[in-house]
């Protein structure tokens, strides 16, 4: 299938989805909306079906960039190139995951301007495998700043009684960073002369300008992850997004932060990543352990849940940072992991808000009683959450750990405290939620799972459960990727030091002369 343009294929499907979506007309206001869910539904899995087509055939022992794609766009400078490698190729297996689910998840709940909240998701379902596919410089930020129009719309139309107020926030903050990012590239385009990023993974910027640009695309990825204290946008922005909303900015959006770290800033700039990681392990460490005593605090279960999406991407951040296999391999799987997992706990979340239409944690109690399937669903996510073995959280975070303690013990001391505040406050949500008497008259009449919700969570279960007792298939897929990353990284560091060699033996000679 190499020649088969299939990823192009992967960024039309939504696109069509919105052509078939926007020809939809008749009297009948709901035969309409009917006719825009399936629609929106089916072209979603069928997105799926093309996005495992292309991971199947896939071949995880070539390191290099597969099914590339390249044509000329903008005079001889610009290229429409896209290609994936073992790194890149599952967060679009992730981003086609979701997305049926949060169609499903949307299907009763949203009830006004249907067909403008479909079009919305599958304009953003584009642009985020636009991120993980694009092979060149303006290719990527197009997609990478077009995701978050969607998103603003998503937040800003359909969200909840501050959702104006959240949206602009989420918007100018991911904006402002992601400026200098633009910045950073415009003068790789003029160092260079190129914007293709795999001749811009073998080109040498130097060391002075590495650090530079490093702050620069720091400054971007750090927002979208987001990292303390560049934080506190994403739990308003979480808890005014509708359900499907949350799922695919904890999923799949802030994934792109830790994504853009693995393509940009560590293979390009390797001097600053050494030099400058410092920083990162200071600011992963409290986000760590501070946002964990925060979401302790919460009484809203969706700022606690996002909250703890902060405390794990400092595990993710930790791991890239510590520039050894099982770390790498270790945030890639933790943010893999982290997407299903959070996704599934606002799910959850968002089930039981369709019923109450309140997210207040004190609201709640004994749910056991009357929504049984549901207090098992809940149950598995709450212990993958806090890396229970045979859960997929378990896999990434033990990764990070061991590759944290590889590179210096008391990284992974500090962030082992991080994990067991983790088991307190989702221990703490989930008994306070499901546990204790059904004494609240308004919780009696709950029903428990109905079928689509079974069939929205049965999928996440079983993936987080495959991924924790086998994760060979996915560790696999990125091993080759993320050898040759930590390969070039260390032929760049050793170009850089046996550069400084002639500059420096004169200075030698003359200092021993005296």
């Amino acid at each position: 299938m190499s020649d088969f343009p299939i990823l192009s294929i992967l960024l039309a499907i939504p696109l069509l989805g919105v052509l078939l979506i926007l020809i939809q007309r008749s009297s009948d206001e709901e035969l309409v909306k009917r006719n825009v869910r399936h629609a929106a539904l089916w072209v979603t899995v069928g997105e799926l079906i093309v996005a495992l087509i292309l991971w199947f055939n896939f071949d995880p022992s070539n390191p290099d960039f597969q099914f590339v794609e390249k044509a000329a766009w903008i005079g001889d400078s610009f290229a429409y190139h896209l290609g994936v490698d073992g790194i890149s190729i599952l967060f679009i297996v992730l981003t086609a995951f979701l997305m049926p689910l949060c169609i499903l998840a949307s299907w009763t709940s949203i009830t006004e301007r249907v067909k403008e909240y479909m079009i919305a998701f599958l304009l953003m379902e584009t642009m985020m495998i636009g991120v993980f596919c694009a092979l060149d410089l303006v290719m990527f930020y197009i997609f990478f700043e077009g995701g978050l129009i969607p998103m603003f719309l998503i937040i800003g139309v359909w969200g909840g009684a501050r959702r104006i107020y959240a949206s602009f926030k989420f918007f100018l903050y991911t904006l402002l960073g992601s400026l200098l990012m633009l910045l950073a590239m415009l003068y790789m385009y003029w160092q260079a002369g190129t914007t293709d990023i795999p001749t811009l993974l073998t080109y040498d910027f130097a060391a002075d300008a590495q650090t530079w640009l490093w702050l620069a695309f720091f400054a971007s990825f750090a927002v979208k992850m987001p990292m303390w204290p560049v934080h506190t946008w994403l739990p308003d922005a979480h808890v005014e997004a509708p359900t499907a909303g949350s799922v695919i900015l904890a999923g799949v959006l802030l994934k792109m932060g830790g994504y853009g770290f693995l393509r940009f800033s560590i293979p390009m700039f390797p001097v600053a990543s050494v030099e400058l990681g410092w920083l990162v392990f200071a600011l992963s460490l409290i986000a760590v352990i501070y946002t964990s005593f925060v979401a302790l605090a919460q009484e809203d279960m969706k700022k606690l849940i996002a909250y703890s999406s902060v405390a794990h991407m400092g595990f993710v951040t930790l791991g890239l940072f510590v520039l050894n296999p099982q770390g790498i391999e270790g945030a890639i799987f933790q943010m893999l992991s982290h997407g299903i997992i959070s996704g599934a706990l606002f799910l959850c979340v968002g089930v039981i808000y369709d019923r109450l239409h309140t997210r207040e944690i004190a609201r709640y109690g004994g749910l056991v009683h009357n929504m049984p399937r549901y207090a098992v669903v809940f149950m598995v996510f709450t212990l993958a959450s806090i890396g229970l073995p045979g859960t997929s959280g378990f896999v990434g975070e033990f990764l990070v750990l061991v590759g944290a303690y590889t590179h210096m013990s008391v990284l992974a001391f500090i962030a082992a405290f991080g994990v067991i505040l983790g088991a307190a406050y989702m221990l703490w949500l989930y008994r306070r939620v499901v546990f204790g008497e059904l004494v609240k008259e308004d919780l009696k009449p709950l029903k428990d799972l109905s079928l689509r919700e079974v069939i929205i969570m049965v999928p996440i279960v079983l993936a987080s459960i495959w991924m924790g007792v086998y994760p060979k298939p996915v560790l696999h897929t990125i091993n080759a990727s993320v050898n040759k990353l930590l390969a070039q990284h260390e032929q760049a560091i050793q170009r850089y030091e046996q550069a400084r060699l002639p500059v420096e033996a004169p200075v030698l000679a003359e200092t021993a002369n005296d």
